[in-house]
């Protein structure tokens, strides 16, 4: 096989453990076995404890219910109630945002005084 180096095989690797094996007493093997199922177990109980299943959050989502007779003038005001309220949220936004950039400005001042 290409795997192995040349001097050495598969078959000679399994003759060279029992061989191994053989030259052992009867509470090394077992000590031995022990310490592979123990050390197995514990892997095994590692990553079976680290798979855990992510809760079903229910996702609802509401919409308007348009009649289907508006006119044009209707769908008009609705857009520019629409828009003012989202330019509210976007102003909001907006502020919540360079608030945190100053408050990590501030820290990176800070930071750079202390010669970080």
């Amino acid at each position: 096989m290409a795997i192995f180096p040349r001097p050495v095989s598969p078959w000679r690797a399994l003759r060279d453990l029992r061989g191994f094996l053989a030259m052992r007493q009867k509470h090394e093997l077992i000590f031995g076995f022990l310490s592979i199922m123990i050390t197995t177990l514990l892997i095994a109980g590692f990553y079976v404890d680290s798979r855990f299943e992510k809760p079903w959050k229910r996702d609802v989502q509401y919409v308007e219910s348009w009649p289907l007779d508006r006119s044009l003038e209707q769908i008009r005001a609705q857009q520019k109630i629409d828009m003012e309220k989202k330019k509210v949220l976007q102003a909001e936004l907006e502020k919540r945002r360079q608030e945190r950039m100053k408050s990590f400005q501030r820290l990176d001042k800070k930071m750079d005084d202390l010669g970080l």
